[in-house]
């Protein structure tokens, strides 16, 4: 019967997963066809509108070259309706001077003959008929105005729809997560010479696989990419994976999407648990400040609580499935001189890192890990559930590691920001300078129960900076120094 049941859930399970898959299928196609219809508008309206500037701008060059002909016409006319104009009262004042000699020349008359002669040969010699050019001023043909519009008719005949770029295909082999970075590299099945650039989009998902249709993260667009690869950078993993696809783009129109890859971005992932904070402290987000105060928090109701451990998003990312332990619930806030506040998430195995940037004019602060069953009077550092580094500017500046009351002098400049490095399977608990990721201190031992990162300050305050990966400085020192010695024994 168990057998039966077991089967049953399977196949209940499988089938389940099967119709959320094509449920999530038909929402694509159905987004597809309203894609279709509005991609088809657009392009129409596209293709419209570059008609019509074409048409414009041919409109526009007739009406240049036709005001042109206008122009040279008219000038034109000019200088032959003046050539006409002058050539006609010549013409006019030579026939009457004609006349004039005829008239003297049949004249019978002896008398005054020579001096009407003389007048008449002065006439004709200052006459304007003798002074004209019988060359037209302007030439009647305008075949220097012609057009020859067969190439551009050609060219218009094969006016042809521009290529679609192929689309890209993202390399997996190739991409790179690691330091909250993630590059991305995609090749083309065939060289494209006009195309301009790539756009990468991605988007932050806990689902592993193809997108869904409904997701809580919008995608985010970079654009103007012109080389096969792209790294983002200065990133926070707050979520299991990121998901990529890219398209290429030419001058007019962009291609298809890539398919969707997605990669994994392990990081370790938690807050601040407000309920077990000291009533000195007042904590905002991952920003906790020194309340002299002692304004106590206020502690969520049951049902919206997220400071149990095993509630937080980011359990699910540490990869323990060998045990499940449980929070202690509606844990005490730590009280007396414990300035203390916890995170809401344990962890109990894999490689972790975080940061801490404080005020460097607190009076103490300290940062480290704890096990679940620090007492709420325990100060960090001195009983042997807690290991920490402890800053102290009350009376005179040092900066320590404790553990189980016993303290080892660091002689290391103070940092503006610590990095906290755990690798609880091989008991390492480290911290760097978070900026030039120098060593300051290492211990080693072997953690008996799953460790929650723990801080305290008094006078002061600080802020956590989660999401992150466990740098590659970090994990290359240390498998350098994995094979010496430790020299904290003592304090382990």
């Amino acid at each position: 019967m168990g057998d039966q049941k077991e089967s049953l859930f399977k196949i209940t399970h499988t089938l389940a997963m099967k119709n959320e898959e094509i449920s999530n299928f038909i929402g694509a196609l159905k987004q597809n066809l309203d894609n279709l219809e509005a991609n088809s508008n657009r392009v129409q309206d596209d293709m419209q509108s570059e008609f019509t500037a074409l048409h414009s701008a041919l409109d526009e060059m007739k009406e240049n070259m036709l005001t042109r002909i206008k122009q040279e016409r008219a000038s034109r006319t000019y200088d032959l309706q003046n050539q006409l104009s002058a050539c006609s009262k010549a013409l006019e004042s030579s026939e009457e001077l004609l006349e004039l000699a005829n008239q003297t020349l049949c004249s019978s008359e002896t008398d005054g003959f020579t001096q009407a002669a003389k007048d008449i040969k002065d006439s004709v010699t200052m006459a304007p008929a003798f002074r004209l050019s019988l060359k037209a001023k302007a030439s009647d043909n305008m075949s220097h105005l012609m057009v020859d519009f067969s190439q551009e008719r050609e060219m218009l005949q094969g006016l042809k729809f521009l290529p679609v770029p192929a689309t890209p295909e993202i390399q997996v082999s190739e991409c790179q997560v690691c330091d909250n970075r993630v590059t991305v590299a995609w090749t083309l099945q065939e060289p494209d010479t006009k195309i301009d650039h790539y756009i990468l989009e991605h988007r932050r998902t806990n689902h592993e696989g193809p997108p869904r249709i409904r997701e809580d993260y919008p995608w985010m667009v970079v654009e103007g990419i012109r080389e096969l690869e792209h790294t983002l950078t200065g990133l926070r993993f707050d979520t299991r994976y990121m998901t990529f696809r890219v398209r290429a783009c030419n001058k007019a129109v962009a291609g298809e999407f890539s398919e969707p890859v997605t990669l994994e971005t392990h990081a370790f992932t938690f807050k601040l648990d407000s309920g077990s904070a000291h009533q000195n402290l007042k904590i905002e987000d991952l920003s906790v400040e020194w309340d002299s105060g002692g304004k106590v928090q206020e502690i969520r109701k049951e049902k919206n609580r997220t400071n149990s451990p095993m509630h937080s998003p980011a359990r699910s990312a540490l990869m323990s499935p060998k045990r499940a332990p449980t929070a202690r619930p509606g844990r005490d806030r730590f009280t007396a001189e414990s300035y203390t506040v916890l995170a809401d998430t344990m962890i109990d195995a894999g490689q972790q890192y975080w940061e801490v940037r404080f005020d460097k004019e607190s009076k103490a602060f300290a940062v480290g890990v704890a096990l679940r069953t620090l007492g709420r009077f325990d100060q960090l550092g001195k009983s042997n559930a807690s290991w920490c580094i402890h800053l102290n500017n009350w009376l005179q500046q040092s900066l320590t590691a404790k553990h189980n009351n016993k303290a080892r002098t660091l002689d290391c400049p103070i940092p503006s920001k610590i990095g906290v490095y755990v690798n609880y399977d091989e008991g390492t608990l480290s911290f760097y300078d978070a900026k030039t990721k120098q060593l300051m201190h290492t211990f080693k031992t072997k953690f008996p129960q799953p460790v929650i990162p723990a801080f305290m300050v008094w006078n002061g305050s600080f802020s956590v900076v989660t999401g992150l990966q466990v740098p590659s400085m970090v994990q290359s020192g240390q498998r350098k120094n994995s094979g010496t010695s430790s020299s904290n024994a003592s304090l382990t």
